[in-house]
C-alpha cells in the first residue's frame, strides 16, 4: 500500500504557511508505508527535530483499483473515511523549502501518518464533514471538508493519473487552519463533530 498525501488544500492554512498563491493543481506527496501508524501506539517525539506539529485531516482508503478515474466516478473508488494526522517536522520542512527541496524527510518518516478507526462513507456527503483536534481537552484545530481548495473526489480523480490507485491505500486530502507543536504528556484526540472520538494519541 502507499500513502499519498495533499498540502495546501484550504485557503487559510496557506496564509499560516506565508503562501500568498493558491495551487492551480492538488499539491501531491507520498509518504512511505513505514509512516503508518495507528493510535493504540503511544507517539515519540523524534530526535532529529525540534519542532513536530500536528496536522488534522480527512483520510479515505481506497477501496478498488483504479487508474486514470474521471472525477465524476471517483466516489466509487473508496467507501471508508476517517480522521488522521499529518505528523510533520515542521523545523525540516522550513529548511527544505527555503532551500526548495523536497519534503521527504519532514514528512515521512517513521510514524508521520496515524490513523484513527474508519467509518462507512455510506449515505454521508463527503464534502459535508466538520472534524476536529483536542489536545489535553482543549479544541485546537477544526475543519470542514467544504472548505477544501480541491474536492475528495478531485484529489482521488488527479492522484489516479499519476499513480495506479490499489486497494487499501490511503489518502491524506490536506489539513486547515490551527497546526501547531506537540510536547511529550500531551494527549491528542480527533473525530468528527457531534459524533465518537476516532483517534486517541499520547505523546512520549
Amino acid at each position: 500500500m502507499k500513502i499519498i498525501a495533499v498540502g495546501m488544500n484550504y485557503r487559510k492554512h496557506l496564509l499560516e504557511l506565508d503562501e500568498s498563491q493558491e495551487p492551480s493543481e492538488p499539491v501531491l506527496f507520498l509518504k512511505p508505508d513505514s509512516a503508518l501508524a495507528g493510535d493504540k501506539l503511544p507517539f515519540f517525539l523524534p530526535d532529529f527535530s525540534q519542532e513536530i506539529h500536528y496536522e488534522t485531516e480527512i483520510v479515505v482508503k481506497i477501496s478498488k483499483l483504479g487508474k486514470n478515474i474521471a472525477e465524476k466516478f471517483a466516489h466509487r473508488y473508496y467507501e471508508e473515511f476517517t480522521v488522521g494526522l499529518d505528523m510533520t517536522a515542521r523545523d525540516l520542512q522550513r529548511k527544505a523549502r527555503e532551500r526548495s527541496l523536497p519534503w521527504a524527510v519532514s514528512k515521512g518518516f517513521d510514524q508521520s501518518a496515524i490513523v484513527g478507526r474508519f467509518l462507512p462513507v455510506g449515505e454521508r456527503d463527503i464534502q459535508d464533514i466538520h472534524f476536529h483536534l483536542d489536545i489535553n481537552g482543549q479544541t485546537v484545530q477544526r475543519g470542514y471538508t467544504g472548505d477544501m481548495i480541491f474536492s475528495i473526489d478531485r484529489i482521488v480523480s488527479y492522484a489516479s493519473h499519476f499513480f495506479t490507485l490499489k486497494t487499501g491505500d490511503l489518502i491524506f486530502t490536506g489539513t486547515p487552519l490551527g497546526v501547531g507543536p506537540v510536547h511529550i504528556g500531551d494527549c491528542l484526540e480527533a473525530g468528527l463533530d457531534n459524533e465518537e472520538r476516532l483517534l486517541q494519541l499520547r505523546i512520549k
